[in-house]
């Protein structure tokens, strides 16, 4: 009976342990970022964001939830309102003053990096997970993760050891105007790569680019991403407001995909394998399923 009594008092000593510990861990979440807020709730940490910012689109369910905004022109303000213990972002969160004022109301502000590369990943994710007390399911996650991108390596390499990678620009625009190219150090051109396609911008982030330039580039495939649009609607859009692309190798031969704009927000995301292989189906079609 002793020993049971002991066994018994030390599991009650580590749950009234496990609860304080829980409850110094920040509790009321507001993220400036679409891939954190994803992260976070991959974690099993949704129930504690009390407010998004406008790129926080998936899961649906986040949409429900109070919009500070724009993650580069927040509002103290919007923010204070809705009595945050933590504020998390990338460096694309902004203006600086109103992280600042942020701060001088004693909300805790942590900043992540947005660079599409895996040991970024890996410190982010990891780094939420402690913040979150979900450090085992941070874990999981990495590896899930890893595994997933190792196999869209591999089918990678196996398509383009039997034919060359395709001439690729992803345009970035809204409501068909006049897009940005997407061009190294981004998360696009990341998923271009991991994806099997041959990015043809060599310029550094995001950029106009004339149409004239564009159509000698002349692409095989055409991915583009629309901020107001979806679908037929936004491939209509890009288009008509662009004409010159009708002559591209891509339009001619109808290999134009489409990706989700917020994809390219904040980081890399969890739902970017899903993407990597979708594209690939379009940069090999009839071969990356196989």
């Amino acid at each position: 009976m002793r020993l049971i009594t002991r066994v018994a008092a030390l599991c009650v000593g580590l749950l009234v342990s496990y609860q304080a510990i829980a409850a110094q861990l920040p509790q009321r979440w507001v993220s400036a970022g679409g891939a954190l807020s994803e992260w976070v709730s991959a974690l099993g940490g949704e129930a504690r964001l009390v407010g998004v910012d406008t790129t926080s689109q998936h899961p649906q369910s986040l949409k429900s939830l109070p919009s500070i905004g724009y993650q580069r022109s927040l509002s103290a303000e919007g923010i204070l309102s809705l009595r945050p213990d933590i504020l998390i972002g990338t460096e694309e969160m902004g203006p600086p003053p109103v992280i600042s004022q942020v701060r001088s109301a004693k909300v805790q502000v942590e900043l992540f990096s947005a660079q599409p590369d895996l040991p970024t990943l890996e410190k982010n994710v990891t780094r939420l997970g402690r913040l979150l007390g979900a450090e085992t399911q941070a874990a999981r996650l990495l590896q899930s993760y890893q595994q997933q991108l190792d196999a869209q390596q591999a089918l990678v390499v196996a398509v383009q050891s039997k034919q060359k990678a395709p001439g690729v620009l992803l345009l970035l625009g809204h409501a068909g105007g006049k897009p940005l190219i997407a061009g190294r150090d981004t998360a696009a051109d990341w998923m271009l790569q991991q994806a099997g396609g041959h990015n043809l911008a060599t310029h550094t982030g995001y950029k106009p680019f004339s149409m004239e330039s564009l159509a000698g580039l002349d692409p095989e495939v055409l991915v583009f991403a629309d901020r107001a649009l979806t679908g037929d609607a936004a491939k209509a859009a890009l288009f008509k407001e662009n004409p010159i692309l009708d002559s591209s190798r891509a339009a001619k031969a109808g290999r134009v995909l489409e990706v989700d704009p917020t994809l390219l927000v904040g980081g890399l995301g969890p739902r970017l394998p899903a993407a990597l292989k979708a594209l690939s189906d379009g940069f090999y079609p009839g071969v990356s399923g196989q």
